[in-house]
């Protein structure tokens, strides 16, 4: 349970951030490319937001015991992130034939790069 305490607020504050970077790209992207350039910003976004859900999931089930453990759960966490975001990107770019790729591809970049910063965020 202990683990479960320490990465939500973490996961909770970077989801907040991701949340509100693919809307403002979302709403960027309405004003440049219309209608589907900001689905496909919200595409990117939730695409990401997704697979570093399932990454944090995939962490915190994680034994810790030992360094090995821990970087094992690490490595675990980074393939299903990216097992899945490939995999939604995928999905998306082959059956929305109107997505803009250019504003899927940068929100999708972007809020998977403030994930990361997940582990800079302490208590404030």
């Amino acid at each position: 349970m202990g683990m479960h305490r320490r990465l939500r607020k973490p996961v909770l504050t970077v989801l907040k951030w991701q949340l509100l970077t693919t809307m403002a790209l979302a709403l960027v992207s309405a004003f440049v490319s219309g209608r589907h350039g900001a689905v496909s910003a919200l595409a990117g976004g939730a695409i990401s937001m997704a697979a570093g859900l399932a990454a944090a999931l995939v962490a915190s089930l994680g034994n810790a015991r030992s360094a090995a453990s821990v970087l094992g759960s690490a490595l675990r966490a980074e393939a299903v992130k990216l097992a899945l975001g490939v995999t939604l990107l995928w999905l998306v770019l082959t059956n929305y034939s109107d997505a803009v790729v250019g504003a899927l591809v940068a929100s999708f970049v972007l809020t998977l790069l403030i994930f990361g910063m997940a582990f800079f965020v302490h208590e404030y």
